[in-house]
């Protein structure tokens, strides 16, 4: 399975926290204490099910919900767990090409729920988005499975001794990534707004809470069941088989999404703040002959029904300009025809803003040079990943009887996670707490994670080490199809490092622009996380594409190859930006944490 469902599984996680604190922030709590206490637990508050039938939303809705994640999961899981396995088997594709066009397709699929959650909140909605995603991962399944099913859409099988493979020809290319645009588009509707969605049904941050932990748990059992059974049905019995079991479940979660219909909330689409920080640039760029020193006559903009006083200082416990990136101030000055005298409304929106939305703006600027230090972090895993699916296809995957489908190996990954993660809330965090007397910031979470990914690029080299010398011990480097006898289990340890320092990155860092954005940015978080994975996967292509034209380290054959040098390197990458990252850290200064 590509990197991606890894990393969304911690930025839903991250996210649900998130929006479980902003529950409790905007919705008084009972003040009943046994109600405050079942929160964080998969309880349901059985006075919610007493509704009006009239009455839309509530825990009616769950049901029908629970099924669309979990057939959209499994179903997604199945198509693109095996996707190396799939391009070097079935359509001749060279290994290394294989695990660049799978990282290009996640990073794909990790950028494009940012855009499904724009639409969704400026203009439709949740519910249209999510059932049309739904509707095109049936199609894309359908697809994936006739590309299995026709031999006519795939190119012959490769024969060892027999000459060159015959490669795919441009059809039938197109098929295949047919099946993955369409796949693409259901995950740009489908991935963060299921969780809005769901959360939308739910007017208590009891329940609000409840139904975040469930929804964590849905989307964690059909990515793992995707990963392991489909995978294993693919590896073993056919790939047509395997991708119609993900099109029957993709048919099965579509179907109960739109039965439950009738009884959802469906909220009005909100406007994106995106549009608000669009605005400041084009605003500060088109006002930048316009002079920002300190005058009398100079008037900034704070928004409707503000008296001339106001305006000119800002009035009672409003933000004024900040003296930091003071050119964008003159985004928010008010020259003529900016504004309406008499109501004050804005008049030409894409030449004025209000201060709140410069400083709003100025914020995401100050947290940037902390959000591109995560950016190498996602180039290492995602070559990390595919890479140990490369290799697992070389070493003894056999654990008794059962032969280890080479897609499955990632799992070490998500359990890794989920274990660190209880650990975290149950032993460390209450640790950490005992001995120092206090909660550890975000900040120290995420270098942890820099750390640990350090390690585990440094596992990964060692391994990759030991079984090149069997290679070499048994003068197997010039056949691509010799399997050393070391285990692929050895490649869990990395895995299992890496999980731990995932688990604990990624949810510090949603928590971290989360809890210091202003309010109207505070949806942006997951978001902010999937422009880095999405960027880490593009770049892992472009580093990987560098190091082919620049060494002979990764030639098609793995025995050949010195893969353990790529992974050194990618040790001493993460390692230089550890340290711009804690030169970052030690520049930022918290503007809400710890006030």
């Amino acid at each position: 399975m590509p990197p991606s469902f890894t990393l969304h599984i911690l930025m839903t996680y991250a996210c649900a926290r998130s929006s479980i604190i902003a529950a409790r922030e905007t919705i008084p709590m009972e003040a009943n204490g046994s109600q405050q206490e079942e929160a964080g637990h998969l309880s349901v508050d059985h006075e919610s099910l007493k509704e009006p039938r009239n009455k839309k939303g509530g825990w009616i809705t769950f049901p029908f919900l629970a099924v669309a994640i979990l057939g959209l999961g499994l179903a997604t899981g199945g198509a693109t767990s095996n996707l190396v396995v799939y391009l070097i088997k079935e359509y001749n594709v060279a290994s290394v090409d294989a695990a660049q066009i799978s990282n290009i397709i996640s990073g794909s699929i990790s950028v494009a729920p940012v855009a499904g959650a724009i639409v969704a909140d400026a203009f439709f909605g949740c519910f249209p988005i999510v059932a049309v995603a739904m509707v095109m991962a049936v199609l894309s399944l359908v697809m994936f499975t006739l590309t299995a099913s026709l031999p006519g859409l795939r190119p012959a099988a490769c024969q060892l001794g027999a000459g060159p493979c015959e490669q795919a020809s441009t059809g039938q290319m197109a098929a295949l990534y047919a099946a993955v645009f369409l796949l693409c588009l259901s995950a740009a509707g489908a991935r963060f707004n299921q969780a809005t969605m769901g959360a939308n049904q739910f007017e208590a941050a009891a329940d609000r809470d409840v139904f975040f932990n469930w929804y964590f748990i849905f989307f964690y059992a059909s990515t793992v069941l995707g990963a392991t059974v489909i995978v294993y049905l693919q590896d073993t019995v056919s790939w047509t088989l395997g991708f119609g079991v993900s099109c029957a479940a993709s048919v099965v979660g579509l179907t109960a999404l739109l039965l439950g219909a009738r009884y959802y909330r469906q909220p009005p689409a909100q406007g994106s703040p995106f549009t608000g920080l669009a605005r400041v640039v084009v605003a500060a760029a088109r006002k930048r002959k316009v002079s920002v020193v300190a005058s009398e006559e100079l008037k900034f903009y704070y928004g409707l029904c503000r008296g001339d006083e106001d305006v000119k200082t800002g009035g009672d416990g409003v933000v004024t300009p900040s003296d930091s990136f003071s050119f964008l101030n003159r985004a928010a000055v008010i020259t003529d025809g900016d504004v309406d005298g008499a109501s004050g409304s804005v008049l030409r929106p894409w030449r004025v803003c209000t201060v709140q939305q410069v400083e709003d703006f100025k914020t995401v600027l100050r947290i940037m040079p902390l959000w591109s230090a995560a950016i190498v972090l996602s180039v290492a895993i995602g070559v990390q990943i595919n890479f140990t699916i490369l290799q697992a296809l070389a070493m003894d995957r056999a654990v008794g009887r059962f032969t280890v489908p080479a897609g499955s190996m990632f799992v070490a990954s998500l359990v890794a996670v989920v274990i660190f993660l209880g650990l975290l809330d149950r032993v460390l965090l209450p640790l950490w707490r005992r001995l120092t007397g206090h909660t550890p910031t975000p900040l120290q979470c995420v270098g942890v994670g820099h750390a640990l990914t350090v390690l585990s690029m440094a596992a990964s080299a060692i391994i990759e080490h030991h079984r090149t010398a069997t290679v070499r011990a048994h003068g197997e480097e010039g056949n691509p199809a010799w399997v050393s006898p070391l285990s692929a289990m050895w490649l869990l340890l990395p895995f299992a490092v890496a999980g731990a320092g995932e688990a604990l990155y990624f949810p510090a860092q949603v928590t971290l622009y989360y809890q210091e954005f202003p309010p109207s940015l505070k949806n942006t978080a997951t978001g902010m996380m999937a422009m880095i994975v999405a960027l880490g996967f593009y770049l892992s292509t472009a580093l990987i594409n560098i190091v082919q034209r620049a060494t002979t380290w990764l030639p098609d054959n793995m025995n050949a190859s010195k893969l353990e040098n790529l992974y050194w390197l990618l040790a001493v990458l993460v390692a230089v930006n550890f340290g711009y990252f804690l030169t970052c850290a030690k520049l930022y200064t918290y503007q809400n944490i710890g006030k």
